[in-house]
């Protein structure tokens, strides 16, 4: 199973779960959502199809009881940070601490995945291969527009999208500073295309060599711990220094957005964390 997708299934599904009126409503949902993301890119068998539901089983159950109570914290310090203007550093500082939350997910989705990997065959490998494929040309479809007005005008859509699930509704002069930042942006979707494409290559060498030399399961934790580290920092040292540019520059883009919003719309932005809070602490009290 490839790394950046089990990253890809964590963080979708906390994204969906934010869409919902309620977190408690969708996390139910969770064990089903993941299968169905996952087996649409492995297409399992009848032979490992019931070791990966066990597994993805464990794993919400681990995570019910030891992650959500965990998000709610990190939800409780926002709800106070979210009322108060922010700067570059601050928000540097969150984004950091977001992804320390989401690792503890991930390494426990490898451990899963290690023991899948020995029951893959190439069909499967090959399925994945296609997968990949099909999910690069809906990137580009995405991401790639050949007119650059249309890219632009895509990319602040997303990004207005993704502030107003937190804040509410945007003023046309809060789009406007959305619309400033995006076009200013280093982001090259042509070059973060490309290096996805990369890690799925490696991806699937490192899989096809797990798998055809039967390795032991701590090589398989080894070779798959590789892939996750590479979804942080690329083995490629100009990419890496891209890496940090466009990070620090989504820093102050993030800030700049936040202090422009208005005291209701912060206001509404604190009432969804507590909301979310909550919903992790009676998701974490309840049993799977």
């Amino acid at each position: 199973m490839r790394l950046s997708l089990l990253k890809s299934a964590i963080i979708g599904l906390l994204v969906l779960l934010a869409g919902c009126s309620s977190v408690r409503l969708g996390y139910g949902s969770g064990p089903l959502l993941a299968w169905w993301w996952l087996d649409g890119y492995v297409d399992f068998s009848r032979e490992n199809a019931p070791l990966a539901q066990q597994g993805i089983d464990r794993w919400f159950e681990w995570h019910r009881a030891t992650q959500l109570p965990a998000y709610a914290g990190l939800l409780d310090a926002a709800t106070q940070d979210v009322l108060e203007p922010v700067t570059a550093a601050q928000a540097c500082g969150w984004q950091a601490r977001l992804r320390g939350a989401l690792n503890p997910a991930l390494d426990r989705a490898v451990e899963i995945a290690a023991d899948l990997v020995p029951t893959l065959g190439e069909a499967q490998l090959r399925h994945i291969e296609q997968r990949y494929a099909k999910g690069n040309d809906e990137m580009r479809s995405d991401f790639l527009q050949p007119d650059p007005a249309v890219r632009q005008r895509e990319s602040v859509k997303r990004t207005v999208d993704r502030i107003e699930r937190v804040y509410g509704r945007l003023e046309p002069a809060q789009t406007r500073v959305i619309a400033a930042g995006v076009a200013a942006s280093p982001f090259d979707p042509e070059r973060w295309l490309a290096d996805r494409e990369r890690r799925q290559r490696d991806t699937l060498a490192i899989l096809r060599e797990l798998v055809t030399t039967g390795a032991d399961r701590d090589r398989r934790l080894a070779g798959l711990r590789t892939l996750a580290l590479r979804i942080e920092r690329s083995p490629d040292p100009d990419y890496r220094a891209y890496q940090l540019r466009l990070a620090e520059y989504n820093c102050q883009f993030a800030a700049r957005i936040h202090n422009a919003t208005t005291p209701e719309q912060r206001r509404k932005a604190r009432d969804t964390f507590k909301g979310w809070a909550d919903d992790f602490r009676a998701l974490a009290a309840t049993p799977g």
